[in-house]
């Protein structure tokens, strides 16, 4: 068995002004046909896989993809399916796709502010144990680009709540929050290995090349997606 996956950018796509080219989202106020036009360019580009989107609520709530439905309301999706691909939308938060070769398992997973103060990547990794007999020792995490704590300034109520449940050493100047960090030493507790949790360096805020709502507001959503197939 093999995993596949996939950060898309901005670029690419069909969608005009404010969601150029490539965005993936229905819900931000673009042409609806172009984003279905775009859906389908990603469809293509995971081998013609039915992608499986989410309407992301900033939760704690996880889906395992099972039978065919319709909508998905959560922030995170599981499945051993073969036949499809989940996606997960972001534009600052970090996309964070998890899988265990030996099992044949696959995640999706939005992790914001929110999701990460509720421990979503822990809770999403303990389930593909729990349920699915995956091993945490096996579990692989990729965070995709999102928002660094170059950028990611927080208000005082915010910086309070990490110092009391978190400490210090995820905050810059006491006022940037290093979000991906958090989630990092979440799964390492669960029992995933530290080398098997990839990072990536980008910052969506910095990076004109992914959409940013701390930068744009008005903007689109590029994904992560991931995809499981026989070698």
């Amino acid at each position: 068995m093999k995993v596949n996956y996939l950060f898309t950018d901005r670029y690419g796509g069909v969608s005009k002004g404010f969601y150029e080219s490539f965005n993936l989202a229905l819900h931000v106020g673009d042409n609806k046909n172009n984003v279905l036009k775009n859906r389908e360019i990603l469809r293509r580009r995971v081998g013609e896989k039915e992608l499986i989107f989410m309407e992301q609520i900033h939760s704690d709530k996880i889906e395992i993809v099972e039978h065919d439905k319709k909508r998905y309301i959560c922030d995170a999706l599981i499945t051993d399916r073969e036949d499809i691909a989940l996606c997960v939308m972001v534009a600052d938060c970090i996309p964070i796709l998890m899988f265990d070769e030996k099992k044949g398992v696959i995640a999706a997973i939005h992790s914001g502010r929110k999701g990460t103060f509720l421990d979503i990547a822990k809770k999403c990794a303990d389930k593909m144990v729990q349920t699915f007999g995956c091993s945490a020792q096996n579990i692989k995490a990729i965070f995709g680009p999102s928002i660094k704590s170059c950028c990611y300034e927080i208000g005082y109520e915010i910086v309070d709540i990490v110092l009391k449940k978190y400490g210090e050493k995820y905050l810059k100047d006491r006022r940037y929050l290093d979000i991906a960090s958090i989630n990092r030493d979440s799964l390492i507790r669960l029992g995933l290995r530290e080398e098997n949790i990839a990072i990536s360096a980008i910052c969506t805020c910095c990076s004109e090349r992914y959409f940013s709502y701390r930068r744009e507001k008005q903007t689109g959503r590029f994904v992560g997606v991931i995809w499981r197939e026989e070698r």
